[in-house]
């Protein structure tokens, strides 16, 4: 793992067997403190926009822009990729993320890992992150231990016009039901204050695509955690984000790249 930008004195490799081992030098694998502090949350007030939160997605893309094979993820990621989505996991207050992903790529229970308990706690912080499932049709089987045995408890967050009959199965399972708009579904806008009015306000969202297309659209989005994957599928997989569009491009800033086996791991803010 190598750090790209920005750019600093310990950038570039050790020129000699005698310089010190750096966070540049080829075939070093992070800590995952190191990588916890790269991928730190914003240490000032979260969110311009006054909810209180921030929003970070955490997707992955191949060259040819599939953010899936064969409908799922994996296949497109690797063994680093995985250590980052651990570590965004073990900063989150809360992990948000979409029906239909929970299905396809079996949602279970966010654990504990003793890697982030301290830094957890120091920020007080529940063991493990809550898992929000965000759902118009409720379509979820809540028999499933992402419902009835989660460490921390999970979020389904819904319409208010939503099946009651589906809302109380949730809440018999053992979920948080919330109600974070007018319709059948979810506003995003309001999925993002329902939960920092809970004291969820370090956020990340694991798509799929079609609910960060939804948080795009909505401009709830505040940074995008994207790995470039060297890899080329053609075919009609999806983008990392679908659904509507907005009327015009919405510009982030670079944060930062680090690279490892010809693997991009960017950070993308939203532009102040």
């Amino acid at each position: 793992m190598r750090r790209l930008f920005p750019v600093t004195d310990h950038t570039a490799a050790p020129t000699s067997a005698k310089s010190a081992p750096d966070e540049a030098a080829p075939d070093r694998e992070w800590s995952l403190d190191e990588l916890a502090d790269a991928y730190a949350y914003p240490a000032g007030p979260l969110d311009p926009a006054g909810t209180g939160a921030w929003l970070r997605a955490n997707m992955v893309s191949t060259l040819d822009g599939a953010a899936q094979h064969d409908g799922r993820s994996q296949p497109i990621s690797n063994a680093t990729d995985m250590r980052i989505f651990g570590t965004l996991r073990g900063l989150a207050d809360a992990v948000v993320v979409g029906a239909e992903t929970v299905r396809q790529e079996g949602y279970r229970p966010a654990r504990a890992r003793e890697a982030f308990a301290a830094r957890r706690a120091a920020a007080g912080q529940a063991p493990a992150p809550a898992i929000v499932v965000v759902s118009a049709s409720l379509d979820l089987d809540f028999s499933l231990p992402l419902f009835t045995a989660p460490l921390t408890p999970t979020y389904v967050v819904t319409g208010a016009a939503a099946s009651s009959d589906r809302m109380a199965e949730a809440r018999a399972a053992g979920a948080e039901v919330v109600t974070a708009g007018e319709g059948a579904g979810a506003d995003p806008a309001r999925v993002v204050r329902a939960l920092a009015e809970r004291g969820l306000t370090r956020l990340l969202t694991e798509g799929g695509p079609r609910l960060l297309g939804q948080f795009v659209a909505a401009q709830a989005l505040d940074e995008l955690c994207l790995t470039v994957s060297p890899m080329l599928t053609a075919g009609g997989a999806q983008r990392i984000a679908g659904g509507p569009g907005l009327a015009a491009p919405e510009r982030f800033v670079l944060a930062s790249i680090l690279e490892e086996a010809g693997f991009l791991f960017t950070r993308y803010r939203r532009g102040l």
